[in-house]
């Protein structure tokens, strides 16, 4: 296996560590932080959250199996161009998700969830962007569409994305809902991505 490869693996794994390791160290602490598609919200939230979770699982999975050149998945490019950026964006998007899962502390969650009240974070990578995580998020999507250029992970990548954007918009409305002024504040000080 090829040192690209196993860097390519590295990312995506470290990526998903990252994620889970979070869940589970909050978890430990009572915190529970997967509040997709549960709790007391609105249909239409309910809905877009078991959408978003489907298709993160599911772009997931055509990210490991576009390591292994599957021939139905319709291999673009082979540039080797693209897999150097493409390394370079999602080791950007892992140091972000990673330094804004940090930064968030015990308020990170996953969904919306009024059932639980959080602190409004507003320091570190937080001064610079709403919601960096979800820049990670991206960044990271974007990388391996790069390292694995496919059709089917650029189709199931594209769809994350454009299901994280509208939770982003979801979650705007619900922390306006929760910290009033003090979010309006922010959101006027600090752009939502970059």
């Amino acid at each position: 296996m090829c040192k690209r490869r196993l860097m390519m693996i590295y990312l995506i794994t470290s990526f998903y560590a990252i994620y889970f390791f979070k869940q589970i160290s909050l978890k430990k602490k009572n915190v529970d932080t997967n509040r997709l598609a549960k709790g007391n919200k609105p249909k239409n939230v309910v809905k877009l959250e078991r959408f978003l979770l489907a298709f993160t699982y599911l772009t997931a999975l055509f990210q490991y199996l576009s390591l292994f050149k599957f021939d139905f998945m319709g291999q673009v490019s082979n540039l080797s161009i693209l897999k150097g950026t493409g390394i370079l964006v999602t080791l950007s998007g892992v140091l972000i998700f990673f330094l804004a899962t940090t930064h968030m502390k015990e308020s990170w969650r996953a969904g919306i969830d009024k059932d639980q009240t959080t602190d409004l974070i507003t320091t570190g990578i937080y001064q610079y962007s709403r919601n960096p995580a979800f820049v990670g998020f991206d960044l990271f999507y974007l990388g391996v569409v790069l390292m694995l250029p496919n059709i089917v992970l650029f189709g199931s990548s594209l769809i994350t994305v454009i299901c994280l954007h509208l939770q982003i918009l979801e979650e705007e409305k619900y922390l306006i809902d929760v910290f009033g002024e003090s979010y309006v504040v922010y959101k006027r000080k600090v752009r939502r991505y970059i």
